[in-house]
């Protein structure tokens, strides 16, 4: 029981580390001296990103991002496994690293909305789900020109998708409930503003 607890504590900590990577601070800072944060949403994400460096930079730290919010569910699956079928360290990992990403020890808690690195997470969870989820995630965007509204959606049918498509563990549908849950509430502030008619389009 102690060698679980401690396993376990290793997880949260380096997940939670690599989530805490601040990929598009480092680059916005390393390209033009700026702090990201003091930008637009505040955000570190890549869509703040954007407004800063332009598409092409969005790109990347997107996928910067989502392999990020990979790596540590990929070494927990590699390295430790699954646990009676729950897939239980994956799933610390992937809520660990995505903690990480939102909230960075290195930044003083303020970072991204998890959405890049989330999909990371579920793609090295169950790469055909995370295809799925990314794909709705960019048609939405695409068709509605509203980031925030494909990052949301999309997260939002991901647990019936882990569960029905999938054919995942429960730990991994449960996962997608709370991740959900988590990165929207993250939105709550593009939700208003998409209510009102005032979000920006990724677009313009």
């Amino acid at each position: 029981m102690t060698a679980i607890l401690i396993v376990i504590g290793i997880i949260l900590l380096v997940s939670y580390l690599i989530g805490s990577i601040p990929t598009g601070y480092i680059i916005v800072k390393l390209k033009t001296g700026q702090d990201i944060r003091e930008v637009g949403s505040g955000s570190t994400g890549a869509t703040n990103v954007k407004r800063v460096l332009g598409k092409g930079w969005f790109f990347t730290v997107m996928l910067l991002d989502a392999f990020k919010g990979a790596l540590p569910v990929i070494l927990a699956k590699s390295l430790v496994g699954e646990v009676l079928g729950f897939g239980l360290f994956p799933v610390l990992a992937a809520v660990a690293v995505i903690i990480g990403h939102s909230k960075p020890i290195f930044l003083q808690f303020k970072g991204g909305k998890s959405v890049a690195s989330g999909v990371g997470t579920i793609l090295a969870l169950n790469w055909q789900v995370g295809l799925l989820i990314a794909l709705i995630w960019g048609t939405i965007t695409y068709i509605s020109k509203y980031v925030s509204l494909g990052s949301i959606i999309a997260l939002a049918v991901s647990p019936f998708l882990m569960h029905y498509v999938g054919h995942a563990p429960l730990g991994y549908t449960l996962y997608c409930v709370l991740g959900a849950v988590y990165i929207i509430y993250l939105h709550r502030q593009n939700i208003v503003r998409l209510i009102k008619g005032e979000e920006n389009k990724v677009r313009e």
